[in-house]
């Protein structure tokens, strides 16, 4: 499976993006896919994910109620829309899946993810 996120971009304090992942390859191997995030100087972090087959997300608190992951199977797609961006949110945000086969069960660290697409900046001035 290949990963290709996109869509990061300069917004100002209580603006909005929207990222994409595409997925291509052996999509119907995936267990869950998750978006992280990693600022300077700090360790790369989890934001959100969501359950591939019946769509359940999971959030950061620092997230929650902020940003919404979803998913579109056909298209082999995930977004993460980011709503009332602040500051702190600024980092290069990576998407993430984890096999089937690789799956444990938990999805909240990156060395719980075995494919990783290349990151997108975000930058959120106030």
């Amino acid at each position: 499976v290949q990963l290709q996120a996109s869509g990061g971009g300069l917004v100002q304090a209580g603006g909005c993006l929207r990222l994409s992942c595409a997925a291509s390859g052996r999509t119907e191997s995936i267990a869950r896919m998750g978006w992280f995030r990693q600022a300077p100087g700090k360790d790369r972090e989890f934001v959100a994910a969501i359950a591939w087959d019946d769509g359940r997300p999971y959030y950061a608190d620092s997230v929650k109620g902020r940003f919404t992951i979803s998913r579109d199977n056909a298209k082999n797609m995930v977004y993460l829309q980011m709503n009332v961006l602040k500051p702190e949110d600024t980092a290069v945000y990576y998407c993430a899946a984890v096999s089937e086969a690789y799956f444990s069960g938990s999805f909240y660290y990156p060395y719980e993810y075995d494919l990783w697409g290349q990151g997108t900046q975000v930058t959120v001035s106030s």
